[in-house]
């Protein structure tokens, strides 16, 4: 296990009716004229919005509110909220969402007290200030309700890309698994899938001796595999969704990642999927990790059949590890397919043609996509070909 920081200061208000908490937290943590942000007129329409409202009148704080953060959250909007905040002297931002909306939302937070462009931390500068960001959460998928990440897309070339600080990690989130039972299914298997893949980008490490955070990550796959199902034949199933919010959360706080070296080659080359088709992150996920994973199974054929046999319960043959790391894949698949989700390019509307503007997309430079296996341009050629092949 490698030496590692972690701070991780959110505080969790977890459970029924939690959203008519948001005024006292507000209030707590300091916050006197708060910007509202959420995506779509669902939070309108099911009177979410109004019961959080109601909770800020009643703590007497003054609020601003900025609706229609999307799939894949752009830039333009975020130059809008940061323009509004500092207008209306603004300072504390509460997201009311999914990860687009709270993505959006820590957009916004660091651009407000930075003299330049947001656009700079997207590309490498450090992040020295933001406003205080808290979140409602009504989509379990991204856990970038503590998370210290964000991603955008800019509209100047749909390039997305992400900055990372904990700067920008909520202050307070709000997780009333109630607030996700109204979800269409599709979008509760795509939820699924981001938070699975969060664990996997995680899991395959050339670390060693990491097994506490592997036994973590095991159980939180295993969570998954378990509850996902559940909740898109039962929406209403409370448990199954209380389960898998929590379970988005830690997989992406980084309790699970510490002390090893992380990969995120596959949430790279799917950043590129959804900028340019404008697919659902969780579906280009599962288009993608399977195509790496069959491309760098090689490099630690142990590793792979370590996850074959604690997570889906494949016999291992020590004779041939390599044919128990291949039923892993093959059975993470069918998990994905069960769950309706895409699992080639053709399923996502993406195209084999269009593969050289997705690398080109990548802005590669020498040192290549990803640690577990360092990716040239031939790779993550050959990869996106596996995730085009249709058998």
């Amino acid at each position: 296990m490698n030496n590692f920081s972690f701070y991780s200061p959110t505080y969790f208000e977890f459970g029924r009716n939690t959203e008519e908490k948001a005024g006292k937290l507000i209030s707590r943590f300091g916050g006197k004229k708060v910007l509202i942000h959420y995506g779509s007129g669902s939070v309108v329409r099911s009177g979410l919005l109004g019961r959080v409202i109601a909770s800020l009148d009643a703590e007497g704080i003054h609020h601003i509110e900025l609706g229609g953060a999307v799939p894949n959250p752009r830039s333009g909007l975020v130059y809008e909220g940061i323009e509004l905040c500092r207008k209306e002297k603004v300072d504390f931002i509460l997201a009311v969402g999914g990860g687009s909306a709270i993505d959006s939302a820590k957009a916004i937070a660091i651009g407000v007290p930075y003299e330049g462009d947001f656009w700079d931390f997207y590309t490498g500068r450090k992040i020295e200030e933001a406003l205080p960001v808290a979140t409602i959460l009504t989509l379990s998928a991204a856990g970038s309700e503590a998370s210290a990440s964000s991603v955008i897309t800019h509209e100047n070339g749909m390039v997305k890309r992400g900055t990372l600080s904990d700067k920008i990690r909520p202050v307070f989130s709000i997780l009333n698994p109630e607030l996700t039972t109204t979800l269409p299914p599709f979008q509760t298997a795509a939820g699924a899938t981001d938070m699975f893949a969060h664990v996997l980008e995680r899991y395959f490490t050339n670390t060693r001796d990491v097994e506490i955070t592997d036994r973590l990550c095991e159980a939180v796959m295993l969570t998954i595999i378990n509850e996902a199902p559940k909740a898109i034949t039962n929406p209403a199933d409370y448990e199954a969704r209380a389960n898998i919010m929590w379970a988005g959360m830690v997989a992406h706080n980084d309790i699970c990642g510490v002390g090893r070296v992380q990969d995120w080659g596959s949430h790279q080359l799917e950043h590129e999927l959804s900028a340019l088709y404008d697919v659902a992150h969780g579906a280009g996920l599962a288009v993608m990790f399977p195509a790496w994973m069959k491309f760098t199974m090689k490099h630690d054929v142990m590793r792979f059949a370590q996850f074959a046999v604690r997570v889906f319960g494949c016999q291992m043959d020590f004779q041939q590890p390599e044919r128990t790391a291949r039923e892993g894949i093959e059975r993470f698949e069918s998990f994905l397919k069960a769950i309706g989700m895409p699992v080639r390019f053709k399923e996502l509307g993406a195209k084999r043609e269009d593969i050289p503007t997705l690398i080109e997309m990548l802005k590669m430079d020498k040192r290549g996509v990803g640690n577990f296996v360092k990716l040239s341009a031939e790779d993550v050629e050959a990869i996106y070909n596996l995730a085009a092949d249709e058998n």
